[in-house]
């Protein structure tokens, strides 16, 4: 289950606007590395949407099926805004909805079956 827990509006490389709609899954409990130290965290993620402003306002509260899930992608540095240390991150969150998920699990890649 996620929850829309805000909006904001974003840019095009051409000057147009559009909405991301905030996305965050459930709480879960997560140890530091650096500390390891346990605490408690949720993934969020921004999801681009076709409404406008007002529809986004609006569905803020709104929960339904789904995951934020991680995902491998190309390095990128991040920095952390308390701190400003610098860390390379090879990873991304996604929303996924309950159907692609189970699709996911289930079906076999074609390599696979050959």
């Amino acid at each position: 289950m996620v929850k829309i827990v805000g909006y904001k509006i974003a840019k095009k490389e051409s000057g147009d606007e559009f909405c991301l709609l905030i996305v965050q899954g459930g709480i879960e409990v997560v140890r530091s590395q650096a500390t390891n130290k346990t605490y408690f965290t949720a993934r969020t993620v921004n999801v681009p949407a076709t409404f406008g402003e007002d529809m986004c306002r609006n569905l803020v509260g709104t929960e339904f099926e789904g995951h934020i899930i991680k995902v491998s992608c190309e390095p990128y540095e991040y920095i952390i805004k308390e701190t400003g240390e610098t860390m390379v991150i090879d990873y991304k969150y996604e929303f996924v909805d309950q159907e692609t998920m189970i699709i996911d699990e289930q079906v076999i890649d074609q390599e696979l079956v050959n």
